[in-house]
């Protein structure tokens, strides 16, 4: 469905974009993860033709981008693009007719997107009575009333509350159900997690990792994660090196990767005598792998070494 190869975006004398490639496959949910200026704005621009790339070459269902390429994406915004005292209806039949529909096939498209998103029952509720959990519903209905073959969501869910989060997420599983191929850009890693198929890791203008979540775990040798909280930091971090166990530290906590799976009584075993104010076992997460990679800089494998 996307295709882009060696693509470049200099702002002066910064390489914001440096040779991206990525692919994405028709009907699956692909995560592009990256820090603030990673690109991952830029790139949207690019591909929404807003801003011209430097050079590379990028192909939506094989037609290069350009002018004409706008009417096959569709993008929800971190900002909501709605009008708010108009109603939901009125806001959907209003950018359905800059993508030229009209009558009673923008009307099929209206219904269509306000029961795609669960809001049928406020097509004509203006914006500014929604929550804002609606608003971000409506946001990504704004995105569909042109039926777009790519749907690109930039941090669909950043601000919300836990339980608007859950609805966006069934939304976004709806979505690809129905065949919708969808860009998703996040922070939140368990989002990731939770809704994508594959996912890049952007840093310094390339995709430095790529996978499935199960691929990605490959590039962390740990089949589990032990964290402790202890007043003797030193001589567990000293314990932990000598049975084989890597150190690190997530959010202040003490972590130790253990390249096997072990029973509880072997891993007290091994800090026994340390005072120990709690200890928990974790599985590899993105948020781990993610830190790994973007930080510690750790070897990544080519496609044909994760398998």
């Amino acid at each position: 469905m996307l295709e882009i190869t060696n693509l470049k975006k200099a702002y002066g004398q910064r390489q914001v974009l440096d040779g991206l490639a990525l692919h994405i496959q028709a009907g699956e949910i692909y995560g592009l993860l990256g820090a603030n200026g990673a690109g991952k704005t830029t790139t949207i621009n690019i591909l929404c033709n807003l801003l011209n790339a430097d050079s590379g070459e990028l192909r939506i269902a094989g037609q290069r981008v350009s002018e004409a390429t706008k009417k096959i994406i569709g993008v929800a915004p971190q900002e909501n693009l709605l009008y708010k005292t108009l109603s939901c209806a009125e806001n959907l039949r209003f950018f359905g007719k800059i993508y030229g529909l009209r009558g009673k096939k923008c009307d099929r498209r209206i219904q269509y997107c306000l029961e795609a998103v669960g809001l049928s029952d406020r097509a004509n509720s203006p914006v500014e009575s929604l929550s804002g959990g609606m608003q971000r519903r409506m946001n990504v209905a704004v995105a569909l009333v042109h039926n777009p073959k790519l749907l690109i969501l930039d941090e669909p869910t950043t601000g919300l509350d836990i339980e608007t989060r859950y609805d966006i997420w069934a939304l976004i599983q709806r979505l690809r159900s129905d065949g919708m191929t969808i860009l998703l850009t996040t922070h939140l890693l368990d989002e990731a997690e939770r809704l994508c198929q594959r996912i890049g890791i952007l840093k310094g203008g390339q995709i430095i990792a790529e996978g499935t979540l199960p691929e990605l775990r490959k590039m962390i040798p740990a089949k589990e994660i032990v964290v402790i909280k202890t007043q003797e930091e030193e001589t567990a971090i000293a314990r932990g090196e000598a049975a084989g166990f890597t150190q690190r530290s997530y959010g202040g906590d003490l972590a130790f990767w253990l390249p096997d799976q072990l029973e509880l009584k072997e891993i007290l075993d091994i800090f026994d005598g340390i005072p120990l104010d709690s200890i928990a076992r974790q599985p590899v997460q993105l948020e781990h792998i993610y830190i790994e990679i973007t930080k510690h800089s750790v070897a990544t494998p080519s496609p044909s070494e994760v398998v």
